[in-house]
């Protein structure tokens, strides 16, 4: 019978169920490692986990691919994902360890860096293609303030007043706010394939209400209509329309809970030229139709 991988549980890295973040040491060299430390063996969790590799040089098994690491190298290991260190004494690095369900990110607002569109959705999703075995790889220097923001992190979790939660919550989004603005070449005519994608995630964040259209979205990837149908599926699990989608009825329910102005003004704001369109799409997202959501949600 085949082996299963272990489990690691959120309980045995969080401090607090309020504040599902952990930061956890592993030390190279056959140096210290931290409680219920899994790294040479395979596991997988039920949180997210972003790697930081502080020193040395290995390899790392994901869900059965291969992939060398080495100091600076940063990648995001999605919650469910086997992996494991054949040799984790070859490598130092720091775990940061988050329940992206459980903690009231702006994911609005992080979207909008391509760099977070990268490093925290599209690299995770495609790392099993041959073509997208690529990660952020920090400067010495740029490695120094990552660590710099780890060890703030890790000092704000040791904290016992009221406000660890709050200071932990900042400090996480401080550290993914850096990663995500320091993925993206300053060079634009050199960057790739996956990076072009995280602009077109980032673009349509921005800028929901234009009426995007497939072969425009296609050009700004740098890929042709079909090759960007496949991989944009392939890495958010829906069609570039069907993403754009939700995107436009997420941003109106927002605006529906906050505000006060007409449902057609809100449809159109949100890109829907058709306002008994933008209530049937949303009817069948949110199970009630706008007014009806708006009433819930700010009372009679």
């Amino acid at each position: 019978m085949e082996r299963q991988p272990e489990q690691a549980r959120g309980e045995h890295y969080f401090r607090s169920g309020d504040c599902p973040i952990g930061v956890r040491t592993v030390t190279g060299g056959g140096g210290s490692r931290h409680s219920h430390d899994l790294t040479g063996v395979p596991h997988v969790h039920d949180f997210a986990e972003l790697v930081i590799i502080t020193g040395g040089r290995g390899e790392q098994r994901v869900n059965g691919g291969s992939y060398p690491v080495s100091a600076g190298d940063v990648f995001l290991l999605q919650g469910f994902s086997e992996h494991y260190f054949p040799e984790p004494g070859a490598v130092s690095m720091y775990n940061v360890q988050f329940d992206p369900t459980r903690l009231p990110l702006p994911q609005q607002l992080l979207r909008k860096i391509p760099g977070y569109n990268v490093v925290f959705q599209l690299e995770p999703s495609l790392r099993s293609l041959r073509n997208f075995r690529q990660r952020l790889h920090l400067s010495p220097t740029e490695l120094a303030a990552a660590e710099s923001l780890v060890q703030r992190l890790a000092h704000e979790l040791e904290r016992t007043d009221p406000g660890m939660e709050a200071g932990a919550l900042a400090a996480l989004l401080e550290l993914i706010v850096y990663i995500s603005c320091h993925y993206l070449p300053m060079q634009p005519e050199r960057s790739g394939a996956l990076e072009r994608l995280g602009e077109v995630l980032s673009r349509l964040e921005r800028d929901c209400r234009r009426p995007w259209q497939l072969p425009e979205l296609a050009r700004l990837a740098g890929l042709s209509v079909n090759h960007f149908l496949r991989l944009f599926k392939a890495a958010t699990g829906s069609s570039p329309m069907a993403y754009l989608n939700r995107l436009r009825l997420r941003r109106a329910a927002a605006l529906l809970a906050q505000e006060h102005g007409p449902v057609a003004e809100v449809a159109a704001r949100c890109g829907f030229a058709d306002s008994n369109y933008f209530t049937k799409q949303f009817r069948q997202c949110y199970g009630v139709s706008p007014r009806a959501y708006r009433r819930a949600i700010q009372g009679p």
